[in-house]
């Protein structure tokens, strides 16, 4: 089965490839297929995922697979939340994963509750009109280190101090990291939806 990424993102297509490659599905990122950006004007996760997905599956007539993720901190109240990929340019900072990991420690310089988490909707439609479009979460919680710390990953993985391991996502290997975090999370229980509900009983 081919499935519309509907991303530009390389991070995302390389960990959600080596996710899904199992079930036999070919992930294809939207760009190659000339699909633009969706808006994304929502406060949800879950919301914005889907407005990526049906925009997707609309333009290519293909089944679409959206992702929606970002950082809620609980200091902030849950956010940056939907606004996680512009966070640094609230600041004054072009748009950038480095810029918004500088910011966020800004941010939170003083501030001693560090608790947040990485939370990823995936999304996925048969079509752009499916009824009943498949939805699977994953959060990873832990907190914000005071720098960052690790060479692996993107995003905020260099200062997302997971406790159970005691390091960043940034210091976990690949197979490690995408084993525990939110896309991981949210990618095996995707998966075990589509098993369950578009894939034929062996």
């Amino acid at each position: 089965m081919k499935l519309v990424l509907a991303s530009n993102n390389a991070g995302k297509l390389a960990e959600l490839q080596q996710l899904f490659g199992g079930l036999g599905i070919e992930l294809v990122r939207q760009g190659d297929l000339g699909v633009g950006e969706a808006e994304e004007p929502f406060r949800t996760f879950v919301e914005n995922a889907l407005a990526k997905a049906r925009h997707a599956s609309a333009t290519t007539g293909l089944p679409a697979i959206a992702d929606d993720a970002g950082l809620c901190v609980e200091a902030f109240g849950g956010l940056p939340g939907v606004d996680t990929a512009y966070y640094a340019t609230q600041f004054g900072y072009e748009k950038g994963d480095d810029n918004n990991v500088r910011a966020l420690l800004e941010q939170m310089q003083g501030v001693a509750d560090r608790r947040a988490a990485l939370v990823s909707t995936l999304v996925a439609l048969r079509s752009a009109d499916d009824p009943e479009p498949l939805i699977a979460v994953g959060r990873a919680a832990g907190e914000i280190t005071r720098e960052p710390v690790g060479e692996h990953g993107f995003g905020f993985d260099p200062v997302m101090l997971i406790p159970a391991f005691g390091k960043t996502f940034a210091q976990l290997p690949p197979e490690v990291k995408n084993a525990h975090s939110h896309r991981g999370q949210a990618a095996r229980a995707m998966l075990a939806l589509m098993r369950e509900r578009w894939m034929p009983a062996a």
